[in-house]
């Protein structure tokens, strides 16, 4: 599984993600750092097979009004702590997989649920 995570995601889930065996990316890391616009991310995503990790809305409607990028999970968590959203991933790791083994689908963790849409 290959994640790119979002200019507002905590750079320590993407260290969660590479330390359990997974490619996970900054958006940080690319070219045009956080300049790189949500098109250009999901575009870079749909091409190399990448899962979104996003806290912005934009990203759910283009998932569903444009179908890209074509893997997202969404999260709707507010202000939490690193330790505390590495910790509803690690909780939840097994879960998050087993939807992932889909061409296509829409993944979104709240505080008390996590919302699932294969599309």
């Amino acid at each position: 599984m290959r994640f790119l995570c979002d200019v507002h995601i905590s750079i320590q889930l993407v260290k969660f993600l590479s330390q359990h065996g997974f490619e996970a990316l900054y958006v940080n890391g690319l070219q045009q750092k956080w300049n790189t616009t949500d098109s250009e991310i999901c575009k870079l995503a749909d091409a190399n097979d990448y899962v979104v990790i996003s806290k912005d809305q934009d990203f759910r409607n283009s998932h569903f009004i444009s179908g890209t990028s074509k893997k997202l999970i969404r999260i709707t968590l507010g202000n939490i702590s690193n330790k505390e959203l590495i910790t509803i991933f690690e909780n939840h790791l097994t879960i998050l997989l087993k939807a992932m083994n889909s061409d296509r689908f829409y993944i979104e963790i709240g505080k008390e649920f996590i919302e699932q849409n294969k599309n």
